[in-house]
């Protein structure tokens, strides 16, 4: 669901179909804490693959107004409509299916999965990670992507939140 909604606010900002837009991530939890992540993401325009970053020309933009309307668009419209985006999630779950069923190819997604350390992510916490998905249905990290400073805290305050979720239960 945020994968769809961050696809779809950069899609609408540079001006392409969200079936253009690519590797956008959504790390850690489902909340405000989440981290819509574009750093290794990039857009389809005119044959050419450009990165977010590079269209979009607004770092301010993507580090803070985007990141916090991806993390409270729920809220946003249960506000706005007093009932929530069902039919957005209804239409997530059929993305995360097709994409467990069919596979990604080379297409990153993101998917909560059990941690093993990957990215300083406590061993053994769920977290929505970018993933790969095998035509098996085998779900794999990626690994080895660059992680900035900006996007380092972002992780850590999110594996806190799931932390003390998971002591809480």
């Amino acid at each position: 669901l945020d994968q769809n909604r961050a696809k779809a606010i950069i899609a609408k900002r540079v001006g392409a179909n969200v079936t253009k837009v690519n590797d956008v991530i959504i790390w850690g939890n489902h909340s405000k804490t989440q981290y819509p992540d574009v750093n290794h993401g990039f857009v389809e325009k005119a044959g050419k693959k450009t990165s977010i970053r590079e269209l979009v020309g607004d770092d301010k933009f993507l580090n803070d107004e985007f990141i916090t309307t991806v993390q409270y668009r729920g809220a946003a419209i249960i506000a706005a409509r007093k009932f929530s985006s069902a039919c957005s999630a209804a239409k997530a779950i059929m993305d995360h299916v097709k994409d467990w069923w069919f596979g990604t190819g080379d297409k990153i997604v993101s998917m909560g999965v059990p941690s093993n350390g990957e990215y300083g992510v406590p061993k053994g916490l769920i977290f929505s990670y970018p993933v790969l998905v095998d035509k098996k249905g085998k779900v794999t990290i990626v690994k080895g992507l660059s992680i900035d400073d900006f996007s380092s805290n972002k992780l850590k305050t999110t594996a806190k939140e799931l932390e003390s979720e998971r002591k809480t239960a």
